[in-house]
């Protein structure tokens, strides 16, 4: 069960490869995601220096009232890689029309881990296919649940 999910990216881009990563965060970050409060949308993923860093996502504090003053919510937050992962990541990065974005911040056990993936964007027309498929397993659903 997904803590944060970027509904938008599976609608937008074509996955072409997931990873799963581990997530540096403070601790009012940690509080704040078991809660929910957070956002992926427009948020992506860099790979600069043999580091992976989370870019452009937002946390709230988990209380508003008693976080520092200098805490920033759009803070890059670095990401836990193995060196062979960060390799692949950092090839599919050069390459023209890929990029990688967060799908889903989840628990795992304990630990907080992000679920990125390697996408290419979708033409409108692919995003319209789209749009009619989940049309019709709808209508086929709402047919199959009236003959009951």
């Amino acid at each position: 069960m997904a803590l944060i999910e970027n509904k938008k990216a599976r609608f937008n881009y074509e996955i072409i490869e997931k990873y799963e990563a581990g997530i540096e965060l403070l601790g009012v970050e940690v509080k704040s995601l078991r809660a929910k409060h957070g956002s992926l949308e427009g948020s992506h993923i860099v790979v600069r220096g043999g580091e992976a860093f989370l870019v452009g996502s937002t946390i709230q504090p988990y209380q508003a009232g008693n976080s520092k003053e200098s805490y920033d919510p759009n803070r890059n937050r670095r990401l836990l890689l193995t060196k062979k992962e960060l390799t692949l990541l950092a090839d599919y990065e050069s390459k023209k029309g890929l990029t990688i974005v967060p799908i889903a911040v989840y628990n795992k056990k304990r630990k907080l881990k992000i679920e990125i993936a390697v996408v290419r964007g979708k033409k409108t027309r692919d995003k319209r296919e789209s749009l009619k498929k989940r049309e019709a397993e709808r209508d086929i659903l709402r047919d199959i649940k009236g003959t009951r």
